[in-house]
């Protein structure tokens, strides 16, 4: 059963369709990234599924029901969509606020701070807050009323390296709890290293929605192979006589598209070429997610 399924989900401002037809749905206890460029429809259609606005047609439902009709929607769903921390507030005192709201005991709110590493910070200001600091308060913020499902929106943003690690960390420990989190986010490196599926938009509608093993198996890229030889010239020359090509890179690296590594390494050998290191370079969640999402293979989809 889905815990969310968007159901030919359209929102329309005017003459503008932002989102258009969507239609799928989340498993209970999974980490779901729900991608796309910018203008794509992803946060209008987070909005519809939190009624914050009214879709033209369709539905989007949690639990099988608009989240208006959820009973104690807190303590199911926990949102970190928009920011609401007044910033002449503290960070104790907005989840104090919280914690009224979603009817948990006031010490659920020391317990959150210390869970995203903000006790130190608790009587501090939210207005003088970084931008990491203001994600890790609003997801505890998101998890007052120990909900099982999460709808992030660009948690990672402004996140350091370090912030971006305890973040994958910390969403991996939720979804372990049997959570479900629906994840939107730009940082696609970091999303590949975090969810279990992958959703992808463009232009208001689906263009693919897999497991993130399955949708990096589908990508179009030719094989790409990182190479590092005795004479990269001799190497370029003597693959382009078997119709491969081949550029340079840093250090006397080559980087060699329609390849495969044993192809490329048969080829050295076979000049008396000597090969120091060889890589075939995998396709990334970005290579995919860039050739979905560019109008030619919207339009194949």
């Amino acid at each position: 059963m889905h815990v969310i399924e968007f159901e030919r989900l359209t929102k329309d401002f005017g003459e503008v369709r932002a989102v258009d037809d969507l239609s799928f749905g989340i498993r209970a206890g999974t980490i779901v990234g729900f991608l796309g460029p910018n203008g794509s429809g992803k946060t209008t259609s987070l909005r519809a599924l939190l009624g914050l606005v009214e879709p033209t047609s369709g539905t989007a439902q949690i639990d099988g029901r608009p989240y208006r009709e959820l009973r104690d929607p807190l303590r199911r769903v926990g949102v970190t969509l928009e920011a609401a921390a007044h910033p002449a507030r503290s960070a104790r005192n907005h989840l104090r606020v919280l914690a009224a709201e979603a009817r948990v005991p006031v010490s659920r709110v020391d317990e959150l701070l210390e869970l995203v590493e903000l006790t130190q910070a608790a009587r501090r200001s939210v207005g003088g807050f970084s931008l990491g600091m203001r994600q890790r308060l609003g997801l505890a913020g998101a998890l007052i009323g120990d909900p099982q499902i999460l709808v992030l929106d660009e948690p990672a943003n402004g996140l350091d390296p370090e912030g971006i690690r305890w973040l994958r960390d910390f969403l991996r420990g939720l979804a372990a709890e049997g959570r479900t989190i629906l994840l939107s986010s730009h940082v696609l490196g970091e999303v590949a290293q975090t969810v279990d599926e992958a959703v992808v938009i463009a232009r208001g509608r689906l263009v693919a929605h897999a497991p993130l093993a399955q949708l990096l198996a589908s990508g179009n890229r030719e094989p790409r192979v990182r190479v590092r030889v005795s004479d990269p010239a001799g190497l370029v020359f003597a693959l382009a006589a078997i119709g491969v090509h081949a550029d340079f890179g840093e250090a006397d690296e080559l980087l060699v598209t329609g390849a495969s590594a044993e192809q490329v390494a048969e080829t050295a050998f076979d000049r008396g070429i000597v090969v120091y290191a060889l890589a075939a370079e995998a396709q990334t969640l970005e290579d995919v997610f860039f050739d979905l999402t560019t109008p030619s293979q919207e339009a194949i989809a």
